[in-house]
């Protein structure tokens, strides 16, 4: 299945269908066999020829694509954050919310209009309650600015964020930097403009950021 015909949730989160040997339950697992080895390009992860440029001056960027609306992007975060907290000086992190689909422009637009009024820390794992547990898709402007309002966001502001120009060019390129690390699912995690690697790829979420840390070194010794 190509990454812009997903007809439903969760084909979005297995792109091109890597995940499918892994689904089990609904969830993610690793595969038995050989997982513990040195990773392998090819195999857990990806690279990507010609590399790209990273946006971080003097560090390894990591990169985090994701879609609000993935079951096992809600899942990884917790893993994410954590991993987060013990990346090395060296190492720069964003998340980059994509759009397989043009009907998820919305949680790409939600995510950027709460990065420019400097509330994503705070509510990013709540936009992911919202959706995931409280079953609300959060798929209108109307819908997002109604949630971030119960967040003691002004709406009025959110929303003239939410429309700007600044949001919708940010938008706009995170849909171009996907089309160049030429990611087919999420969560996806590009390293150095170099790599990227996935639990579709690694066997599981959990190994996906050992595989990234593998990556980072290598990174690191070019």
């Amino acid at each position: 299945m190509k990454r812009r015909a997903f007809t439903a949730a969760l084909s979005a989160c297995v792109g091109t269908g890597r995940l499918a040997p892994w689904l089990a339950g609904g969830a993610l697992v690793a595969a038995p066999s050989a997982r513990a080895q040195t990773p392998q390009a090819g195999r857990d992860y990806v690279v990507i020829q010609p590399p790209l440029r990273q946006l971080g001056a003097g560090k390894i960027e990591v990169i985090e694509f994701f879609w609000y609306g993935c079951p096992h992007c809600n899942r990884f975060e917790p893993m994410l954050e954590a991993w987060v907290q013990q990346l090395p000086a060296d190492v720069g992190f964003r998340r980059v919310p994509v759009a397989f689909r043009d009907a998820f422009v919305v949680h790409q637009r939600i995510y950027y209009a709460l990065e420019a009024l400097g509330r994503v820390e705070d509510l990013h794992r709540k936009v992911f309650f919202a959706i995931h547990t409280e079953k609300n898709p959060l798929n209108t402007e109307a819908a997002a600015a109604d949630f971030v309002a119960t967040q003691g966001v002004d709406r009025a502001q959110f929303v003239e964020a939410y429309r700007s120009r600044d949001v919708e060019t940010k938008a706009l390129h995170a849909r171009q930097l996907s089309d160049r690390y030429k990611i087919d699912g999420v969560p996806t995690l590009g390293v150095a403009g170099r790599y990227w690697t996935s639990g579709g790829l690694t066997g599981s979420l959990e190994r996906s950021l050992r595989v990234a840390d593998h990556l980072i070194d290598l990174a690191r010794r070019r």
